[in-house]
């Protein structure tokens, strides 16, 4: 049974993020690594956005920019200056391409193509099994989502950022290749936070998401229902659609920390790396992975990686409202975009500013929900 430094069960996001810094780095070339995953990851199956002052380490992978961004409601429309950020796009196709081009040149990384059927932490070592192999590791990194562990407690609000996006290209030049709408609420909320999500990339191109923040899925065809009516009103007559994406991503702030032990760390979605409040998951990967490879180069028991925040709290807030009053988002983003400075809210939202600037923030919006929120939640301190 052959044994690796490193072993790394799934290898989503924020495995391969990890595995990549650890080869630029180049502290990790004396070591071993074996990554383990059912899926090859050579498909196009999501697509990934984040905001950045400046290039990134996945500069390669990025496909559009913009400058610009829309917010809007049924009341109003805001142009929103992203300076000094730019919101990015980056297709996973392009992503695992650029992280297995360099994994595959070092010989101390294996990927194995193999689904995970155990995991057991034993006195000395982790053993990890596969459907026909079996192997130990000195410690290792799980991006497997556990689904039931947050979502079958009650303790924590659970929510899902869920959504059906469709890539489409129009007859119509009707979009703004430079602005990204970032939300928008002017669609029927039904009693949920409800919103539009367009990322153009031609006058005649683009990909629109109709995305909840809410508890429960919906039928496929409420979905494209709502885009198909998005896209009427957008004044398109004739498109086609190109391509097509789905997904669920979990909003919580259940302590999935508390799992991890001294050889094995929980990564990703299935760490808490995921934005509870957004459902945000390529930037707090990106900062989590590089924290972790520092972490790596000074300390042995991974239960220390882990540091709670202040802003696990104001996410905590937010969950607390919308899982008790759901139709609530669209007024608390709004009035957080309506007059705040976008470059302020998105350093909020990378977790980036002062006390005083998150109160600049918090201040612009709705005081009373927040602050009965926070009553209920100091148990969750204690």
């Amino acid at each position: 049974m052959k044994n690796y430094d490193y072993i790394f069960t799934g290898s989503g996001l924020a495995a391969l993020m990890t595995v990549y810094k650890m080869i630029t780095s180049g502290k990790f070339a004396d070591k071993s690594i074996l990554l383990i995953d059912y899926d090859s990851k050579k498909k196009n199956d999501r697509t990934w956005c984040f905001w950045h002052d400046g290039p990134s380490t996945w500069e390669q992978s990025v496909t559009k920019k913009w400058d610009l961004a829309l917010f809007a409601n049924i009341d109003f429309r805001r142009d929103l200056d992203l300076t000094p950020y730019t919101y990015n796009c980056i297709k996973a196709s392009d992503f695992y391409s650029q992280a297995f081009d360099l994994i595959s040149k070092q010989k101390n990384i294996h990927f194995l193509n193999e689904k995970v059927t155990d995991i057991n932490e034993l006195k000395t070592h982790v053993y990890v099994a596969t459907e026909t192999q079996s192997f130990t590791g000195d410690k290792l990194f799980n991006s497997i989502y556990r689904k039931g562990e947050a979502e079958d407690q009650n303790q924590y609000p659970v929510l899902q950022q869920h959504f059906i996006g469709w890539f489409i290209k129009s007859k119509e030049a009707v979009f703004n290749p430079e602005q990204a709408t970032f939300m928008d609420f002017s669609v029927e909320q039904k009693g949920n936070t409800r919103f539009m999500y367009v990322l153009p990339t031609s006058t005649t191109e683009a990909l629109l998401e109709y995305t909840l923040f809410s508890h429960d899925l919906l039928a496929k065809s409420e979905y494209e229902n709502e885009i198909q009516n998005y896209i009427e009103k957008l004044g398109i007559t004739d498109y086609e659609i190109t391509e097509k994406e789905q997904g669920s991503i979990p909003m919580t702030c259940y302590p999935f920390w508390k799992k991890n032990t001294q050889r094995v760390l929980n990564i990703g979605t299935a760490g808490g790396w995921t934005k509870a409040s957004t459902g945000y998951t390529f930037k707090g990967s990106d900062k989590k992975s590089t924290a972790l490879i520092a972490f790596l180069q000074k300390e042995n028991d991974l239960t220390k990686f882990h540091k709670r925040t202040k802003f696990w709290l104001y996410d905590l807030l937010l969950l607390d409202i919308l899982d008790r009053k759901n139709k609530k988002g669209s007024g608390i983003f709004s009035s957080m975009f309506k007059n705040g400075s976008p470059a302020l809210i998105f350093k909020f939202l990378d977790e980036e500013t002062t006390f005083y600037e998150d109160v600049k923030v918090i201040l612009k919006c709705p005081k009373m929900p927040f602050i009965w929120s926070l009553i209920r939640s100091i148990r969750y301190l204690l």
